[in-house]
């Protein structure tokens, strides 16, 4: 994929390095000298330019992207990078930095952005998952709520340990995408048996995380 970075800042920088290093061809736009480090990600396209206008979106040919990525340090400019990615070039997945979590609310479909990602969220949600068992824990949102990346620990007691995968009666709108077991990611199938201590990854839909919740807890 062609994917721009909008703000080559070290977390801009870090995004780069990790698409470069799985094959994507990425652009690096930044307006501040001082962030045009060409020689920390050599292999990376740089642009000096303000993301926030047309003429610099233009240059950079953000009609041939993909993906794009509005990472500065300026909830402002990442709305604006988003908005105009997606209503003037019809980027089809832009990805927001959320640098305050006072402004999460705005960071949307109407404002362009198709997934928002919040450093403090994520962090506090991570921190929830290494000492819940049992409980649900929230470590992502895509789509503005229409679907949530939520995590649970089996606790040893659960109702559906021994259970196979497809025998399960999950809630609606609701997808086993991983099973973490003993430092193994493990793609479910319908035969595979449920542990007590697996970690277990949905994509669900916010309104049956509940029922989701109840159907994995303890007896």
């Amino acid at each position: 994929m062609r994917i721009a970075i909008a703000g080559a800042g070290a977390v801009g920088r870090s995004i780069a390095q990790e698409l470069l290093e799985n094959g994507h061809e990425v652009l690096l736009i930044d307006k501040s000298p001082k962030a045009i480090k060409v020689e920390m990600v050599p292999r990376a396209e740089w642009l000096l330019a303000d993301a926030c206008e047309i003429s610099s979106l233009d240059d950079a040919a953000l009609e041939r992207c993909q993906v794009v990525v509005a990472s500065t340090g300026d909830d402002k400019a990442n709305l604006v990078v988003s908005l105009l990615a997606k209503t003037e070039y019809g980027v089809p997945r832009v990805v927001a930095r959320i640098n305050h979590p006072k402004n999460e609310w705005l960071f949307n479909e109407s404002w362009g952005v198709d997934v928002a990602v919040s450093t403090p969220r994520l962090l506090s949600a991570l921190v929830e998952e290494a000492v819940s068992v049992g409980d649900l824990v929230r470590l992502m949102t895509f789509r503005q709520g229409e679907a949530n990346l939520v995590e649970l620990t089996l606790p040893d007691d659960a109702p559906l340990g021994g259970e196979r995968v497809g025998s399960v009666r999950w809630p609606r709108d609701t997808a086993l995408v991983a099973i973490l077991r003993e430092g193994r990611v493990l793609v479910p199938t319908p035969d595979d048996t449920l542990e007590a201590g697996d970690e277990l990854m949905f994509v669900a839909s916010q309104d049956v995380e509940d029922e989701l919740a109840e159907l994995l807890s303890a007896r």
